[in-house]
């Protein structure tokens, strides 16, 4: 039964660092990148709707993201909402696809957006901590009623110090990869 919540407290931890990935791909770089538009909702037939659900978005430059709308009477709304999506962007439609140049990002910008990384990375690590105290404090149950002895209860301890250990070394080189990659010209 404990090596199950080692287990599920591990694949727990996991998915903190998945969504931490995930945060990380919607932060801009002075690449052009799909990723930044993931959070867009274009008003479409009167119901939001996630952008990626309506077309294709790629980047055959690195200042440039193309989007290909899978239905071209979506095209005027696309833009409108790629412009109102407070991303300092500024797309144009050729008839056929929308283009969104991404302009450099300044000095500035590029230092806060790694701080924004900083405490997304932080968030994750709070929630692996969250995730070690939880399984720990059920392993500490199952001992005070006997289910699991005293040996076996240091010995999970430890286990979930080194899951935990790893994830958050996992977090610390995903903010690093991060902001080299915000703070590269």
């Amino acid at each position: 039964m404990s090596v199950h919540n080692l287990k599920e407290a591990a694949e727990r931890m996991d998915k903190a660092v998945a969504s931490l990935a995930h945060e990380f791909s919607g932060v801009r770089t002075g690449r052009a990148s799909g990723g930044i538009l993931e959070k867009v909702m274009v008003e479409y037939y009167g119901v939001p709707t996630p952008l990626m659900q309506l077309a294709s978005v790629s980047a055959p430059e690195s200042q440039m993201l193309v989007v290909g709308p899978y239905d071209r009477s979506a095209m005027a709304a696309i833009e409108k909402a790629i412009r109102s999506a407070d991303l300092g962007l500024n797309p144009s439609s050729d008839g056929t696809l929308v283009r969104v140049p991404v302009p450099p990002l300044t000095e500035e910008r590029r230092r806060e957006l790694v701080k924004l990384c900083k405490t997304y990375a932080e968030e994750a690590r709070v929630a692996v901590r969250n995730i070690r105290r939880d399984t720990n404090d059920l392993f500490k149950r199952q001992e005070k009623d006997h289910e699991i002895s005293q040996d076996d209860l240091h010995r999970l301890e430890a286990d979930v110090q080194k899951a935990t250990d790893a994830h958050i070394v996992e977090i610390d080189e995903m903010l690093k990869r991060k902001e080299v990659e915000i703070m590269e010209v």
